[in-house]
């Protein structure tokens, strides 16, 4: 499928051809991921920087990459294309992700339930060793998951903070 976010694939290539442009503004690159939604195409860039980025910051981006990714070319259905932060409850996928947040507070939603029929865990994650996390709950022990047997992790947004304080 070719929305599939594989670093070889769409995603892969304009993540390349986006780094540099975004590190010469200060940015970060997050993620890129290339979506189908319904019948439509998305192509989403996601930034970041120290003490958050603007919409002046997601312009710029776009307007630095739009002519560079139309020579390009690597997508050859129509697309939308969208740059944006990551937001508070930034999904985690790559390594550098969850290296970079290691001591956050984070969800991890599972692909199959633990034996006690939990597929949510919420906790610190307290570490990571390139196949796993580990995420150390509130209350209890550590937990060791793989990332193949999670569908994501995130980290909790403030709403979520409050929840997991509670619990």
């Amino acid at each position: 499928m070719a929305g599939k976010n594989k670093e070889g694939g769409v995603s892969g290539a304009v993540r390349k051809l986006a780094l540099p442009y975004a590190e010469r503004l200060g940015l970060s690159l997050w993620d890129v991921r290339y979506e189908k939604e319904g019948g439509a195409w998305f192509l989403r860039i996601f930034i970041d920087k120290p003490g958050g980025v603007g919409i002046a910051d997601c312009e710029a981006l776009s307007r630095a990459v739009s002519g560079p990714l139309d020579e390009l070319d690597p997508i050859r259905e129509s697309y939308c294309m969208e740059v944006s932060s990551p937001g508070l409850n930034r999904e985690l996928r790559r390594g550098e992700h969850f290296r970079a947040c290691v001591g956050s507070r984070v969800r991890a939603r599972l692909i199959r339930p633990l034996p006690d029929g939990q597929r949510t865990l919420d906790g610190i994650l307290s570490g990571y060793d390139g196949g796993s996390v580990t995420i150390t709950p509130a209350a209890g022990e550590p937990a060791a998951v793989p990332l193949r047997e999670t569908a994501w992790v995130r980290l909790l947004d403030d709403d979520e903070l409050e929840e997991y304080e509670t619990t």
